[in-house]
């Protein structure tokens, strides 16, 4: 491991997560606001539901680890949500084990330490057309049972505090969402991107967290005065001019 060591931000979920670099993906965008603050190491793993990230959730997040995470953000629901497939292949998670497979995710979360916090963000909705055109009529994700599941998300985050994004909602208050959002009807285009930036990045300045998680709060690594004129000083590492729209 390279040092010194920063925060670290893991990004564990399925294929939201897994393809979050790409198309100006929201993890990407994590990546850039965070540079010199803090590291985001992305577990993502494409086509999975909330019963298998639960099967491996103490792998990826070992408790004896050395080192643990100070903040997870968790997204799995998309696939459970869908319905069943006939050659009881599909990825659907019937609702009642969902919540219960995201509340023992959250549980080890929360066990790992003290420091350790936690953001879920909920089943955001689908471009139903355009989903069915990507992925085959076999496949059906309906934005009927994305609200089911994002909504039972959101209960289970009152529950148990845990800090929550409720996407479905966010990407629905975007003017024109269904064709902006997507990629594929599933996937986030830059536009659907954006939108959970700014829904996880207002997550983060608001909590009371000690210390703040927020990239304005936390400290850049190895940062340097540089003379502005015979007076003054600048610090050229704190400059956001070319990230004008996070605040």
């Amino acid at each position: 491991m390279v040092g010194p060591q920063r925060p670290q931000f893991v990004l564990f979920g399925s294929s939201i997560v897994q393809l979050s670099y790409s198309n100006s993906g929201w993890g990407a965008h994590l990546s850039d606001i965070y540079s010199r603050k803090a590291d985001i190491i992305l577990r993502g793993y494409n086509g999975w539901n909330s019963r298998r990230g639960l099967k491996v959730v103490d792998q990826v997040f070992p408790k004896d680890a050395a080192v643990q995470p100070d903040l997870v953000i968790v997204y799995f629901g998309g696939n459970d949500s869908m319905a069943p497939h006939p050659s009881g292949l599909s990825p659907h998670v019937p609702l009642v084990e969902y919540i219960e497979n995201m509340r023992k995710i959250a549980l080890h979360l929360k066990s790992l330490s003290e420091k350790t916090h936690i953001i879920f963000l909920t089943c955001p909705p689908v471009n139903e057309e355009q989903f069915g055109i990507s992925f085959g009529t076999e496949l059906v994700r309906s934005n009927e049972d994305c609200q089911r599941y994002s909504n039972a998300c959101l209960e289970l985050c009152r529950d148990i505090g845990v800090k929550v994004v409720d996407l479905c909602s966010a990407i629905k208050r975007r003017d024109n969402w269904e064709k902006l959002c997507f990629i594929d009807g599933v996937h986030f285009s830059a536009e659907g991107s954006f939108i959970v930036v700014e829904e996880i990045l207002k997550v983060l300045k608001e909590a009371e967290w000690e210390p703040s998680m927020y990239w304005k709060s936390l400290p850049t690594e190895f940062a340097d005065l540089v003379a502005d004129d015979r007076i003054h000083t600048i610090n050229v590492d704190e400059w956001t001019l070319y990230r004008k729209h996070w605040h």
